[in-house]
């Protein structure tokens, strides 16, 4: 397996912010984290990238610890989008989405490959030459992504990569939205594993292969959509009444609600 994730425990404080959480995500496979507000699911991909050490537990990608692999191996192999991206620099889109290959020792011509073909994949090829700063919030968000999908894509070590993403498609129009759950499908058609928290549970539902949905810290569910987005399951982690109903096109769960 790619990433393990073994009885995971995150304290801060005196709070247990994560409790007890395991999944294991496969090459090539979408995981969709899933929950209330405050329930884990940032806190939960800091830990997955390092950022915050285990109380309690094992995070471990590729078979090794994270803590094995020295600072250019994992810029190399493992990309993290937060909610946030400051950035108050007037770069222009394409120096933006460069800074993902500066882990990388490919050359300017493979660099410039890759930097245009995420621009292509999150609809931001138009707006290479334009200032950051001057983009609109959706627009930066989708710049945001080519920068991620650029740091893993075409790795020297393409055999283990992981992207963490975060709310990836929160600030996107709907067309958006779908045009890049199809682009983090092609990526992880790559052996790219993928963990993303979402808000949308039908759009989870519609792109992940599986779902890990948290309450309170803990796991309340963990496996393939039709096992995890269930009406008893959604009321234990949103406190929310709903009705789930079969797409009647390709069959995953659309969750309806007053």
């Amino acid at each position: 397996m790619t990433l393990a994730v073994e009885e995971l425990a995150i304290r801060r404080g005196g709070r247990v912010l994560i409790a007890g959480v395991s999944f294991t995500v496969a090459p090539g496979e979408m995981l969709a984290v899933i929950g209330a507000n405050g329930a884990g699911k940032s806190t939960l991909l800091h830990a997955l990238v390092g950022d915050l050490a285990p109380s309690a537990g094992r995070v471990a990608f590729d078979g090794r610890a994270l803590g094995a692999f020295d600072r250019r191996e994992r810029a190399r192999r493992i990309a993290f989008l937060a909610q946030a991206s400051a950035l108050a620099f007037p770069f222009t889109v394409r120096e933006v989405i460069a800074l993902g290959r500066s882990p990388h020792a490919t050359g300017r011509a493979a660099d410039a490959a890759v930097i245009d073909a995420v621009a292509k994949a999150t609809d931001i090829a138009h707006l290479m030459p334009r200032a950051y700063t001057r983009l609109s919030g959706g627009e930066k968000q989708r710049v945001q992504l080519a920068r991620v999908l650029a740091q893993i894509g075409s790795a020297e070590d393409a055999a283990a990569r992981l992207l963490l993403l975060d709310e990836p498609v929160a600030s996107l129009d709907i067309g958006h939205q779908s045009l890049i759950m199809r682009s983090l499908r092609r990526c992880a058609a790559t052996g790219v594993a993928i963990v993303f928290v979402g808000h949308d549970v039908s759009l989870a539902a519609a792109h992940a292969d599986r779902l890990l949905a948290l309450a309170e810290g803990t796991t309340v569910a963990w496996g393939t959509p039709a096992e995890v987005v269930t009406e008893a399951t959604l009321a234990r982690v949103f406190d929310a009444q709903t009705h789930v109903i079969p797409h009647p096109v390709t069959g995953t769960p659309v969750v309806l609600h007053d």
